[in-house]
């Protein structure tokens, strides 16, 4: 399993929009999402993502060429898994519970809390709370068949962990994993960041979730 140490930057009040720049400017480094742990779908598009962190906020931005792009869920908390999505699971330490922030290529978010078989949906309060940017725009479209490039970028308060009291990620060490998938797309695929040993595509392994390390 993989670990990251994800950097500290000192910034206030960063808009998603700005996250791209504040992260070139702090020189963090793309790590790639190309783990293809399932061979019935060998297709591995190109994904790659990178993380920082305020203390308050977690700085997420994601970079995808892939074959085609949909994004038909029409609303948060909706199907997001089945579009062209980017995904961040999380665990806080409170075995067996953690989160999932699912985000389709049009900022479009779902928010989870539970253990394995029994998640339940965030406040929309919550997913309000998340500050989302999308290369391709916020509206809902059906799949375009054709190579494209888009990009994702999240910022996501420690409250959204909404059932924790985490004001501040510094100097913790949480587990999670990053994803990219799209079961309906044209050409379904489910890669990871750090892999999973299973023998069906699942994303909901928290056994298999790499080491965050957060800067202090």
């Amino acid at each position: 399993m993989k670990e990251i140490t994800i950097q500290k930057i000192s910034i206030r009040n960063v808009e998603a929009a700005q996250v791209p720049a504040v992260l070139d400017q702090a020189q963090v480094s793309f790590q790639p999402i190309d783990t293809v742990n399932w061979s019935e779908y060998p297709y591995q598009p190109k994904v790659e993502f990178r993380v920082a962190h305020t203390g308050s906020d977690l700085l997420i931005h994601y970079r995808v060429t892939e074959k085609s792009v949909r994004a038909v869920a029409p609303h948060d908390m909706g199907s997001v898994w089945e579009d062209a999505c980017c995904e961040f699971f999380v665990q806080p330490g409170k075995e067996p519970f953690y989160y999932n922030f699912e985000c389709n290529c049009a900022g479009t978010l779902l928010i989870e809390y539970g253990k394995v078989g029994d998640r339940v949906h965030a406040p929309q309060s919550v997913a309000d709370s998340v500050q989302r940017w999308a290369s391709l725009g916020r509206v809902p479209f059906e799949e375009r068949v054709g190579e494209c490039s888009w990009e994702l970028a999240l910022v996501i308060p420690a409250t959204a962990l909404f059932k924790e009291n985490i004001n501040d990620f510094s100097g913790m060490t949480l587990r999670g994993n990053f994803y990219k998938c799209g079961d309906k797309l044209q050409t379904p695929h489910f890669l990871s960041w750090s892999p999973i040993d299973l023998p069906k595509p699942m994303f909901h392994c928290p056994q298999f979730f790499g080491t965050l390390h957060f800067e202090g």
